[in-house]
């Protein structure tokens, strides 16, 4: 995953987009928490407006849909806050409605947020990959201390997927009020987070709020940590979680990297990896679904037969949302 470290990021500061890609009905707005410049994977805050309907269809990326508030119907079942739903790419999704309106959070995992409007899956989608709980009610909270010195009692984790082959997994974690944890971690994953509720503090990256995200790569120390009045978010990462501790908040990343190697080496060395990302800002204005890339690839599509952005714009023109 290329994508940027962004640490610490607020998405409530931020306006609403129209999210008027070529496929999807309007009525819905967006707004970009990270994107893989490379492949246009990204993590959305998605608002769906009050009477909001979508065919049947498909996508040709994974998604994972978080619901943070509202209603949302998906073909004969409607859901609240805390559904967590995951889409296996070519998997046809039902019908797709909001009667009063809701926000969610999607992820697209490997590639542009696209939809095919159809009543069938493709036929290589993989079926059995699909998940649809509600986070808060229908899965059980857990400890994630692994070993010494470890994660402070209070911290508390529910796995909602884990990925069998890359073992990236989607969970959501607490802290309790009062929460603190004086040591440092890092990890040789990358990381992402939505704060739903609460805020918490970080030695090197300050609070982070309701609405706080992050998207932080292999190797970046953060800790300590602390949280007065307690908070949830949802959190994301594309390998296994292996924290590693120490108390040197002075070390860098290829520090951290290759201590990390020497234990890997020695404990389980089927994990060994090497991972380097590089940059430190959050994408804003042009670094998104308006980004030169985008349009290009927009373009590149359109070519051959397929188009992923609106059919009101021409994907080489330049449009502005300013009166959305």
């Amino acid at each position: 995953m290329t994508r940027p470290h962004i640490e610490p990021y607020c998405e409530l500061n931020e306006r609403w987009k129209k999210f008027d890609l070529r496929g999807f009905p309007r009525g819905s707005e967006y707004k970009v928490l990270s994107m893989d410049r490379d492949t246009g994977a990204c993590s959305l805050k998605m608002r769906l407006k009050p009477g909001y309907r979508r065919p049947p269809g498909l996508s040709y990326s994974d998604i994972e849909l978080f619901v943070l508030n509202g209603d949302l119907t998906i073909g004969e079942r409607s859901y609240g806050e805390g559904q967590y739903i995951f889409q296996p790419a070519g998997l046809v999704m039902g019908a797709m409605a909001s009667a009063k309106g809701c926000e969610l959070l999607a992820y697209y995992n490997e590639g542009w947020p696209t939809f095919e409007e159809s009543k069938e899956s493709h036929s290589l989608a993989l079926q059995q990959a699909y998940v649809n709980v509600n986070a808060y009610r229908d899965a059980p909270w857990i400890g994630v201390a692994r070993r010494q010195p470890g994660v402070a009692t209070g911290c508390l984790v529910k796995v909602l997927r884990i990925d069998p082959v890359t073992k990236a997994t989607t969970f959501l974690y607490s802290m309790t009020a009062q929460y603190y944890q004086d040591n440092i971690s890092y990890h040789d994953c990358c990381e992402e987070s939505y704060h739903i509720w609460g805020t918490s503090w970080m030695l090197q990256f300050g609070d982070l709020p309701t609405g706080g995200y992050f998207w932080r790569p292999p190797y970046i120390n953060h800790g300590a940590f602390a949280s007065r009045y307690g908070c949830i978010a949802l959190g994301r990462t594309d390998s296994e979680l292996f924290n590693y501790f120490h108390f040197n908040p002075w070390t860098n990343p290829d520090e951290n990297q290759r201590r990390a190697v020497a234990v890997l080496y020695r404990e389980r060395p089927e994990l060994w990896k090497w991972v380097r990302t590089e940059g430190h800002n959050h994408p804003h204005g042009p670094d998104d679904f308006e980004s030169p890339e985008y349009r290009e690839a927009a373009r590149h599509l359109h070519a051959h037969g397929y188009d992923l952005h609106s059919h009101e714009h021409d994907p080489g023109e330049p449009h502005s949302h300013e009166s959305d």
